[in-house]
């Protein structure tokens, strides 16, 4: 998990975020400040670009829009709809986001739960992103949270069920890999039945993998 910001009993709110050096890239999660460093991996890179390829070319001319990190993201939680973005102490910079409300895109940041986050696991990130920030998503309104798991060619899809929690929902394994594509029930599904917020997306799973290869 990266390092919390310089005072660690100090709360921190985007105002301050704002005035740190451009340079540093920092996530605030209820207050308390993360850093992003190192820089994610050339491969890391590569399948987060690779799978915005994939998204943006679905969404053209589709209301939704996907963007890559640096962006940043507010998350008011319940209770602060009301609150000046300086006053927001979470603010979140998943690698890829949907995004299919234009109304939450402010001048300097997005202010609000994607429809889809989208975070690819990294050494020094992977306890972050499967625990504290997929609960932040769950609680504040995420509809669909997408975790890529480079390392062992996977990409699981947590949704949203009745009472609001996610669960995993699509479990897809590249064609490289022993394991079977499965949904939490055990049974398989095609590779392009995996999002509800995106019916019909179809997700080339060798064309993702194949940006980590050399």
């Amino acid at each position: 998990m990266g390092e919390a910001a310089r005072i660690l009993n100090e709360r921190y709110t985007f105002k301050d975020y704002l005035q740190w050096p451009e340079d540093e890239r920092w996530e605030l999660i209820e207050g308390v400040a993360y850093s992003m460093s190192p820089s994610p991996s050339w491969r890391h890179q590569g399948l987060a670009s690779e799978l915005g390829r994939q998204l943006g070319n679905f969404l053209a001319n589709k209301p939704c829009r996907v963007f890559m990190a640096p962006l940043d993201i507010l998350l008011p939680e319940e209770g602060e709809e009301d609150l000046p973005d300086n006053d927001l102490d979470t603010v979140v910079q998943p690698d890829l986001v949907v995004i299919c409300d234009t109304d939450k895109l402010g001048e300097r940041a997005v202010r609000g739960a994607p429809d889809i986050a989208v975070e690819v696991l990294s050494p020094y990130s992977w306890e972050r992103d499967l625990r504290l920030k997929m609960r932040v998503y769950e609680e504040r309104g995420v509809r669909e949270y997408w975790v890529l798991d480079g390392g062992n060619r996977v990409l699981t899809v947590y949704s949203r069920d009745e009472s609001g929690h996610f669960h995993a929902t699509a479990s897809l394994v590249s064609p490289s890999s022993p394991e079977h594509i499965k949904t939490k029930t055990g049974g398989t599904i095609p590779d392009i039945a995996i999002s509800t917020v995106l019916p019909g997306f179809s997700l080339d799973l060798t064309a993702l993998f194949r940006a980590v290869e050399i």
